[in-house]
């Protein structure tokens, strides 16, 4: 059975993550030129990515749906049981790719694309609505 007031703490985490990358994509060059601003972003990226996992794997695991065979494959295999569309599944999947990087290449990620990255938060934001979604036994999505 999913742990509902688990997945709704870590929804509410990414949502705030999300209003923090929203917030930080506005930034100024005086605030950007701080050191400590792009290793900020960076690891809020980490945080909601990774919370996004958690989420995958719990619902995978409690539905009996696992184990996927990683945390990409948790995003895929939401996909397949209609929890997320088949756009949201594979842009969630690329997602945990860029978290990978960040986590285990971070000397050799590039600034660029973590900037345009913050540009493009939709993905994690329809994560949350579909996942919500989900919860409230809203009817699955198109696969």
């Amino acid at each position: 059975m999913v742990d509902e007031v688990r997945v709704f703490r870590l929804l509410r985490a990414i949502t705030d993550d999300l209003g923090v990358l929203r917030r930080e994509s506005e930034a100024g060059a005086e605030r950007r030129a701080d050191p400590m601003w792009l290793r900020g972003v960076k690891y809020t990226f980490v945080t909601s990515i990774e919370a996004c996992v958690d989420i995958a794997q719990h619902i995978c695991s409690a539905q009996g749906w696992g184990p996927p065979m990683d945390n990409g494959d948790a995003m895929k295999v939401l996909g397949r049981q209609g929890v997320l569309t088949a756009e949201i599944s594979d842009a969630m999947r690329e997602a945990v790719g860029f978290r990978n990087i960040l986590v285990h290449e971070y000397v050799e990620v590039s600034d660029e694309v973590v900037m345009s990255r913050l540009g493009e938060l939709g993905d994690l934001d329809k994560f949350v609505k579909q996942v919500t979604a989900f919860l409230h036994g809203g009817p699955r999505v198109s696969r």
